[in-house]
């Protein structure tokens, strides 16, 4: 249940964030009939996430890097448009404000469309790598993506509910901060797939700013965090120096419970910025602690590819192998026979939904190290659910073979 917990809030909280803080300068910015396009950015964002976790975890059409790669570069187009014609609307008062606000609009279905299909798809994998339709593993697992979705939510309204109380200037520079720390993280992960899939050639600058940003992927969810703060101590120092003027006993409670109700929304997003922060670092640490992945075996390379021999993998236990790079990048993969039966499951040792935290072997059966699912080994090989990335292989004279091209297409899954 943790895991799923954890992992949730780390899927979610920086767009949730983000989301929120463009919903309270769209309310301070523009005319409440213009929103339109917020409801209609929700709804696309909502719809194409659901249709993209299917097509993820039941087809074999989707290249999740690719499909970041676009998703990033759009947003980043759009928020480049939101600033220019943000800027042009004392000259240009109607043209500015709709394109900024569409702008702003598909900024919010693009997050959406990033953050939720892993998170719809839950579901459907707990169910998948589970042994019984219904268990008691299975429930759990299920309530710990369920509180961390809803704890993301409710971090979401409180800061949208705190930040749309201060001044439009003051929600301008906030939000342009948090979406600055995101567009840093966009842009490392659009690089990375333009060298993974040979856009573009390595350099030592760019290879540096890569590994830097995934290495402290963490580093981005924690600076979404810290600026989400700045709302709620705006507010409550705010509330410190309240001077605001009255005619009567009526205006005097009226203006008591305003202030109470910010000081409420305030303590609201401090706290669940700090349960959030606990979770990420002081849980996660604990339920992690505990598991180690199994060493690296050596495996010969030679004619551009990594050669496993069935003797190597005859026992019926996971094993795990791996290509270093030029650049001292190990990606690995694993290899298990399949239980009463000559073929072998075969995939990275990491999945699109939980990344290269790796598998590891308990009780004869192969477990996810960060959401703790158990595999179905007679599935590793195939698509879908937490189940490891598919690569492609051959089997020849005994010898299991992984040419390391198939290797480098998934250098970006791995640190």
């Amino acid at each position: 249940m943790l895991k799923y917990l954890i992992s949730t809030i780390e899927m979610l909280i920086t767009a949730s964030i983000n989301i929120a803080l463009i919903l309270a300068y769209i309310k301070l910015a523009y005319s409440r009939a213009s929103r339109i396009w917020v409801y209609a950015a929700f709804g696309t964002g909502i719809v194409s996430a659901g249709i993209m976790a299917y097509l993820k975890n039941a087809t074999k059409i989707v290249d999740t890097a690719m499909c970041n790669f676009v998703i990033f570069t759009a947003a980043l187009g759009m928020l480049v448009i939101f600033f220019v014609f943000a800027a042009l609307r004392r000259k240009l008062p109607r043209v500015g404000a709709a394109v900024s606000l569409t702008a702003l609009s598909v900024m919010i279905a693009a997050m959406l469309l990033y953050a939720l299909p892993n998170f719809l798809a839950y579901p459907y994998t707990i169910w998948l790598n589970e042994s019984m339709m219904f268990s008691t593993n299975m429930l759990f697992k299920l309530i710990g993506s369920v509180l961390g979705g809803l704890l993301v939510l409710l971090t979401g309204i409180a800061v949208d509910r705190g930040a749309v109380r201060l001044s439009k200037t003051q929600a301008f520079v906030i939000m342009t901060l948090a979406l600055s720390v995101n567009v840093l993280r966009q842009i490392t992960v659009i690089i990375n797939v333009m060298i993974t899939k040979r856009f573009v050639r390595s350099t030592p600058v760019l290879f540096n700013i890569v590994k830097f940003s995934t290495n402290y992927a963490d580093l981005f969810i924690y600076a979404a965090m810290v600026i989400a703060l700045i709302v709620p101590a705006i507010l409550l120092i705010r509330s410190l120096k309240v001077n605001e003027p009255y005619d009567n006993p009526a205006q005097k409670r009226k203006i008591k419970k305003k202030w109470k109700v910010i000081r409420r929304w305030a303590g609201a997003a401090v706290s669940c910025l700090v349960v959030s922060t606990v979770c990420i670092t002081a849980v996660k640490a604990y339920v992690n602690k505990g598991v180690e992945l199994s060493p690296v075996e050596h495996a010969p390379i030679h004619d551009n590819a990594v050669y496993v021999s069935f003797e190597m993998v005859e026992d019926g236990h996971l094993h795990r192998f791996a290509y270093n790079t030029d650049e001292g990048k190990e990606i690995r993969f694993i290899v298990i026979r399949k239980p009463n039966s000559s073929q072998y499951g075969i995939g990275l040792d990491a999945c699109d939904i939980c990344g290269e935290t790796g598998y590891y072997e308990k009780d004869g059966q192969v477990v996810c190290k960060l959401c703790d699912v158990v595999m179905n080994i007679n599935t590793i090989g195939f698509k879908g659910g937490c189940n490891p990335i598919v690569i492609d292989y051959k089997i020849d004279n005994g010898q299991i073979i992984v040419p390391i091209s198939t290797l480098l297409e998934h250098e970006s899954e791995f640190k």
